[in-house]
């Protein structure tokens, strides 16, 4: 991509567009600004030229030779399309990185696990030896990853249907397709749209690569060979049972006692095993290393073990998918607290699940009438305001062998900056609830 001379527009300046402004500013173009339509907007980048508050106005004005977007802005906003007044096309930012990344790509992509595979399977080419950076919706932006001298061999990256929008050649080595679920309805007009934004992962790839697939995923005529697992079912290539992850009648990893023992993690580490066998490793140099793996923070994390009460932060539990895989994962009677923004999400498919598995649901946040009409019904429900209130709530209504599943079931942004806030206010108040008795 000549980028020489040439006038480049960056809209949004969160992390991953300074990372773009940066390696267009490096591969010669003739001027890079970054843009946000918010006034208030800060770049944590002074040397860089940026300007907030802009309107159409300043979009024409620029006349710029390519637009580079960010995720969380929407392509076809009107905004958005002012800054093609010249002719500019539109890509995003994991688009501008793949023109000048020269490593391998392995791509994963699916309502829930991403993070968990994507840092999973860095860990295991890290530990085997060969370099990777874990980037994109997680880790570092990917034009971060295409700017280090030297490139890592494999980028190893998270892709959100978000920024598969904006791909036009974007093309991985292997693409890890984990699940499918409603989700993102307030940015997309129908469940149709963003299947077929996530199904653009597999857009440019060839009869030769690699598509790692949930067994019974509808996926239709996708170019690259699929390779399916299932933690739910016999067919796939991997399958779970009994704590082991086999193939055929022969036992390959024993998740027993590891971070990864769980259904939903189970399924994540298949994915990532089949992933690093596709690009050359063995066995012997992936399993050793899924025991000493520990999931990133929010995602069914333990947060402590009290008077015979086990509590669970799985903040990142953003959409009904999630929650729904967290509730499938445990054995023992079940306190959930869920709630947040309202996204407009149908609750209604959990509750043939909850029937025999949650005892008592505390709901919280701004959806939380919704939540109470919808599950009242059917299983005792109790509504609160804040998330110390439903921890103060589940304390009082625990009963010893519970667990107390923090799963919101959609985004935080109602009453935090993101999960990750969510959560912590979550373990905190558990934490200082439990106090002086609990260490953890």
């Amino acid at each position: 991509m000549n980028l020489l001379h040439k006038k480049v527009a960056v809209l949004g300046c969160g992390r991953s567009g300074v990372a773009a402004a940066h390696l267009a500013s490096a591969r010669g173009a003739a001027r890079v600004c970054i843009f946000d339509s918010n006034p208030a907007a800060v770049c944590s980048d002074s040397s860089l030229d940026f300007l907030p508050g802009a309107g159409e106005k300043e979009a024409r004005e620029f006349a710029a030779d390519l637009v580079v977007i960010s995720p969380g802005i929407e392509a076809n906003a009107p905004w958005s399309l002012a800054f093609t007044c010249a002719g500019a096309p539109i890509i995003g930012e994991v688009e501008l990185a793949f023109r000048y990344f020269r490593g391998r790509i392995i791509a994963i992509t699916g309502t829930n696990g991403k993070t968990t595979t994507t840092a999973l399977i860095e860990h295991i080419l890290t530990s085997a030896g060969k370099t990777a950076r874990a980037c994109g919706n997680y880790g570092y932006p990917f034009c971060e990853v295409a700017l280090s001298d030297p490139q890592p061999e494999f980028a190893v990256l998270e892709v959100s249907s978000f920024q598969l929008e904006t791909i036009v050649s974007f093309k991985p080595e292997v693409a890890v397709w984990l699940n499918f679920a409603s989700d993102h309805m307030d940015r997309y007009k129908t469940v149709e749209d963003y299947y077929h934004a996530k199904l653009r992962i597999f857009e440019n790839m060839a009869k030769d690569q690699i598509a790692v697939v949930r067994a019974g995923e509808n996926l239709r005529s996708i170019t690259p060979r699929i390779v399916e697992f299932s933690a739910t079912s016999g067919s796939g290539i991997l399958r779970f049972e009994s704590g082991c992850i086999m193939q055929l009648a022969t036992p390959v990893a024993d998740l027993r006692g590891t971070a990864l023992q769980q259904a939903h993690n189970a399924e994540n580490s298949m994915a990532a095993i089949l992933a690093c066998r596709a690009v050359g490793l063995s066995d012997r140099q992936i399993v050793p290393f899924l025991a000493d793996f520990r999931p990133p923070h929010h995602r069914c994390e333990f947060v402590a073990e009290e008077r015979g009460v086990l509590w669970l932060n799985d903040s990142k539990s953003t959409n009904l998918h999630s929650t729904e895989a967290a509730i499938r994962s445990q054995t023992r009677p079940i306190i959930l607290i869920i709630g947040g923004k309202d996204k407009g999400l149908d609750y209604t498919p959990l509750l043939p699940l909850m029937h025999g598995k949650v005892r008592l649901c505390i709901v919280f946040g701004q959806i939380s009438q919704q939540l109470e009409d919808t599950f009242g019904a059917g299983v005792e429900t109790i509504r609160v305001e804040t998330v110390p209130q439903a921890v103060k709530v589940a304390d009082q209504r625990a009963n010893i062998g519970d667990v107390v599943l923090f799963s919101p079931g959609t985004s935080s942004f109602d009453q935090f900056a993101n999960y990750a806030e969510r959560g912590d206010c979550f373990c905190n108040v558990v934490r200082n609830t439990l106090a002086p008795s609990t260490s953890n």
